[in-house]
């Protein structure tokens, strides 16, 4: 009895214990679904937090992205510019290394070529020449020849080239400089040589001017200024001389002889052409003065013709008037007679016929000055004539 008491006590006891212990497993159950709930719930928070979070940050650095953008793409220009750049500077460099050298090496063949003899020097004296004066607007044949003979007292002359001036002057342009000496003097290798090779330049300059001088050139052409030009071909060519000889200028201006260079050769020629623009319109101007002179003359006589005409013009509608009166009172008052009297004119009325009462118009631009007196000037244009009654 007693171990049935026991048992029952035991299995009730069990009981409850699996009862408690269910409950408990329901709640531990339901506490973790809850903390499952609540977990998934906080993870969207955060997730949607973290969105939120990634948008501003986003917007806050999207500014910046463009700008760092736009940096990077600028830096990609300008490089992309700085590599076309240096590559045109490459280019240019080698082009201006490349000209230098052509310099160089036409400079090095004139050099050259200029120490073959007189002969080639003088030719290139006298091409340097011809351009000058080209450029300075005159044209062969024209206003300057080449290779003129001149007669002289010891023989014939022949300068290079005898300008042509306004009014019939002319004078004498010379290019026969030696330049041997100062191409010895540029390729001498020591201070001592080269100085000596330009004072050997200063005076065949020198020698030359002084027999230029002996020539007269002024002498033997018709209306010449006093005084030869001696072209030197080059500016260095000049400067070396008179650096070694101070006085050469003064010296060739008492001889009469104009020492040149291209640059001023190119200012003389100039001035020479700008006379001959003005001796040209001096011309035209003289025959702009014939012109108008026979323009005046042909005016003043077609003038007189349109005067004759409207004279005639004037007498024939004086006579038209004289006609139309006469028509009107002599023969239509007659004539109208017969519609009174009822006479089939087949619808045909006799027209009244107006006179004509315009005048023509005067030629006032032709009538002479007035008199001094005050006197009324009388056109040529005849009187208005009266209209006819």
């Amino acid at each position: 009895m007693i171990l049935a008491i026991v048992c029952a006590l035991i299995a009730a006891a069990m009981a409850a214990w699996a009862v408690f212990e269910r409950g408990r497993a329901a709640r531990a159950e339901m506490k973790f679904r809850l903390l499952e709930e609540q977990t998934a719930s906080g993870v969207e928070i955060i997730r949607a937090q973290d969105a939120v979070a990634q948008a501003r940050i986003e917007a806050q650095l999207g500014p910046v992205t463009a700008a760092l953008t736009r940096f990077e793409r600028q830096v990609a220009e300008t490089e992309k510019a700085r590599v076309l750049e240096t590559g045109g500077l490459k280019e240019q460099i080698a082009q201006l290394l490349a000209a230098s050298t052509a310099t160089q090496d036409e400079a090095r063949k004139l050099s050259a070529a200029l120490r073959r003899g007189a002969g080639v020097q003088g030719r290139w004296g006298e091409q340097m020449l011809r351009n000058v004066l080209e450029m300075a607007g005159m044209k062969a044949g024209v206003d300057f020849e080449e290779q003129f003979h001149v007669a002289g007292d010891g023989g014939g002359l022949r300068p290079d080239v005898v300008v042509r001036l306004p009014g019939g002057g002319q004078f004498v342009i010379d290019a026969k400089c030696s330049l041997n000496a100062f191409l010895e003097a540029q390729d001498a290798a020591d201070d001592g040589p080269r100085e000596a090779g330009y004072h050997r330049h200063a005076q065949s300059v020198r020698a030359h001017m002084q027999a230029l001088a002996g020539k007269a050139y002024w002498d033997q052409l018709d209306l010449s200024p006093d005084f030869v030009v001696m072209f030197v071909p080059g500016d260095a060519f000049l400067a070396a001389a008179t650096e070694r000889l101070p006085g050469l200028y003064a010296e060739a201006m008492e001889r009469r002889v104009i020492v040149v260079t291209p640059s001023s050769l190119f200012a003389l020629c100039k001035a020479v052409a700008y006379g001959w623009r003005v001796e040209q319109q001096h011309v035209n101007a003289k025959e702009i003065a014939a012109l108008g002179r026979e323009l005046y003359k042909r005016l003043a006589t077609m003038g007189g013709h349109a005067q004759e005409v409207g004279r005639a013009l004037q007498n024939a509608v004086g006579k038209y008037n004289q006609f139309v009166g006469s028509l009107e009172t002599q023969v239509l008052t007659q004539a109208r007679r017969f519609e009174d009297l009822q006479v089939d004119h087949e619808t045909r009325a006799i027209p009244e016929l107006a006179p004509i009462e315009a005048a023509t118009r005067p030629l006032v631009k032709l009538a002479p000055p007035e008199p001094a007196t005050g006197a009324p000037a009388l056109t040529h244009a005849g009187a208005a004539p009266t209209s006819a009654t």
